[in-house]
């Protein structure tokens, strides 16, 4: 297939772009530098130069492809705004097609908000945390537009080798001797899954356009802060020393994103394991290189 992808050299967006082109996908990636444009190329990808605030930039590489996968997020005030922009030019492409657009869209685990005991499930009601409430917003169109065939994918807390992932702030701390810092309590549990694992899903719901709505995405449901503390100690000549930061501390301190680590959440992947027979690889955090 061909699949264009916004973000793809992103830390998630780097596997998926990886997982696809081994699986002999074409894929075409949006770049605006030098720097991301030979990172796509070191990938085995296509670079297509444009700007994703300037859907007239990228617009025409829509008609040569039967996928679109949008992983392009960061922090900034106008995302949601940027977002929805990406959004209807890829409704509008889709409006001159003779079949389905194939339309991939990234969410996550921090819409379902707080679950506490409860696993959420794709059902589940969102209660996003103010800070993403836009990604609930804006993948709303893309599942009612008849013109596309979508999926709203929700990655677990996501890990890796390059640096950590989720638990890179904890790694670094570790590595220099400070004291780890728990966001909100060491019971809160992460769901969680691997960057490879993640990327095969993308990868499969790709490759399978009768799959539409919502997949979670995670290989543990729920992994205890404490666990987490305990791994990387365990691997690093540390004292153990931690301190805990209350929700309205980090909050202050990093930005409202900064809510999404200090909720007690669970979630559960059996929608995409029955759907897609994807299953998780590493099926145990303490089993990685991180």
């Amino acid at each position: 297939m061909n699949i264009f992808i916004l973000g793809g050299t992103g830390s998630i967006g780097s596997a998926v772009t990886a997982e696809l082109v081994a699986h002999n996908h074409r894929v075409i990636g949006l770049c605006r530098s030098d720097a991301s444009e030979q990172k796509l190329r070191s990938l085995g990808a296509h670079p297509w130069r444009g700007d994703l605030r300037r859907p007239s930039s990228w617009r025409a590489a829509l008609a040569q492809v039967d996928v679109v996968i949008q992983l392009a997020a960061n922090f900034d005030q106008d995302m949601a705004a940027v977002d929805a922009a990406a959004i209807t030019a890829i409704q509008q492409e889709a409006r001159s097609r003779l079949t389905p657009l194939r339309v991939l869209y990234t969410g996550g685990c921090w819409l379902y908000g707080e679950t506490g005991d409860q696993a959420a499930c794709e059902s589940s009601p969102k209660r996003p945390i103010p800070a993403f409430a836009w990604m609930q917003e804006n993948a709303l169109p893309l599942l009612q537009d008849p013109g596309l065939s979508s999926c709203i994918i929700h990655p677990a807390m996501t890990y890796h080798e390059e640096g950590g992932g989720v638990f890179s702030r904890m790694l670094g701390q570790a590595a220099s001797g400070a004291p780890l810092e728990v966001w909100g309590s060491i019971h809160t549990r992460w769901p969680l899954v691997h960057r490879r694992d993640l990327a095969r899903a993308y990868r499969l719901l790709a490759e399978q356009p009768d799959q539409c709505g919502h997949f979670n995405v995670a290989a543990q449901g729920g992994v205890p802060v404490r666990d987490i503390l305990d791994e990387i100690i365990r691997r690093h000549p540390h004292d153990g020393a931690y301190v805990v930061r209350n929700r309205k501390y980090v909050m202050f301190k990093y930005g409202t994103w900064a809510e999404g680590p200090t909720l007690d959440q669970q979630m559960n992947a059996d929608k995409i394991q029955q759907a897609c027979g994807w299953a998780p690889e590493i099926r145990d955090f303490t089993q990685a290189a991180f």
